[in-house]
């Protein structure tokens, strides 16, 4: 029999973020998916008893507080979040929590980190995106300078950074016509990997080797285009401050989670492509089913036994320090 899985990416809501975040949403899909966010300790379980999943890390809902222009309010929400996540976790040992995070404030946001590591007992912190920073619909990217002295406490508390992704706060003139395209299809991976990217080019990891950045949906294509990045950047490098290859980077500071992409040929690609000690099981939960991501996972028979413990809960383990 396998062993029981860990799951990486699995969503709640803090109850005073429920009614803005249905904005996000038709009306009947908030309706299935508000009592989800809000039933930890009951459907939660429930799919995680039917799925074969041990233990669970719960991060607040996207966009949660990087959609809070007012810093004093964003750093407010950010420790009400925390305390609700750490409530959670200290009523059913099954759950573990990563720390959401107010980076409309680097200096707030590390003390916050460092509160919920040491004080707290949180895994590391799971960010959505770009924050909006003294007005709605700016947008705010993590590579900026003023961040730097943030990372360096994520790097020393030795605790990994969920990049996750989040609704676009503008039209895209791109997108301009296609509403299926503006989520979680095609602009989530599209923006999350940009950022990534740009945390990726700007040197941070070689200012900050030991810093870890995790992707979810097996890295927002990034392990199964990076030859060709790398290769046009030799090719015209621009300027570019980082010193290596991206594909380096992702191989050496980055880990990948399973969570909304159950394909199996890309996992093959990132397992080829990273190794199967960077790739993580995720769900993706309430917006993916426990169900589904266990059917594919558990009857996977195209990858090792030992690769499949690891990505199913040891490397979790190793990572997280469980």
């Amino acid at each position: 029999m396998r062993v029981p899985k860990i799951a990486l990416e699995e969503h709640v809501i803090e109850p005073e973020l429920a009614d803005d975040a249905a904005k996000y949403y038709p009306k009947e899909t908030w309706a299935r998916l508000r009592p989800r966010l809000l039933g930890m300790h009951s459907q939660l379980l429930a799919d995680m008893d039917a799925a074969g999943i041990e233990k669970a890390v719960l991060s607040l809902h996207s966009p949660g507080i990087q959609a809070i222009p007012d810093k004093r309010q964003a750093v407010e929400m950010a420790r009400r979040g925390n305390d609700y996540l750490a409530e959670q976790v200290a009523k059913q040992p099954r759950f573990r929590a990563f720390a959401a995070l107010p980076l409309q404030d680097p200096e707030a946001a590390a003390r916050e980190l460092t509160r919920c590591v040491k004080e707290l007992g949180f895994k590391g912190a799971l960010v959505n995106g770009f924050s909006e920073i003294d007005k709605e619909n700016s947008v705010v990217y993590c590579d900026l300078p003023q961040y730097w002295p943030f990372w360096e406490t994520m790097e020393s508390l030795g605790v990994p950074f969920y990049l996750h992704p989040r609704y676009l706060v503008e039209e895209r003139s791109d997108l301009a016509g296609h509403p299926w395209l503006r989520g979680s299809a095609w602009a989530f991976g599209v923006d999350t990997a940009t950022h990534a990217l740009r945390l990726m080019t700007s040197g941070l990891f070689d200012k900050y080797p030991k810093l870890t950045v995790i992707l979810g949906h097996l890295g927002e294509t990034l392990p199964n285009v990076v030859w060709r990045i790398d290769h046009r950047i030799g090719a015209i490098a621009r300027g570019i401050p980082a010193r290596k290859k991206m594909a380096e980077y992702l191989r050496q500071n980055c880990y990948f989670t399973t969570s909304g992409n159950y394909c199996t040929h890309a996992l093959l690609d990132t397992i080829l492509s990273v190794g199967a000690d960077r790739i993580l099981f995720a769900v993706d939960y309430p917006f993916e089913a426990m169900a589904e991501a266990a059917e594919w996972f558990d009857h996977l028979d195209s990858i090792s036994e030992t690769d499949w413990t690891k990505i199913a809960r040891s490397n979790a383990e190793k990572l997280l320090r469980f």
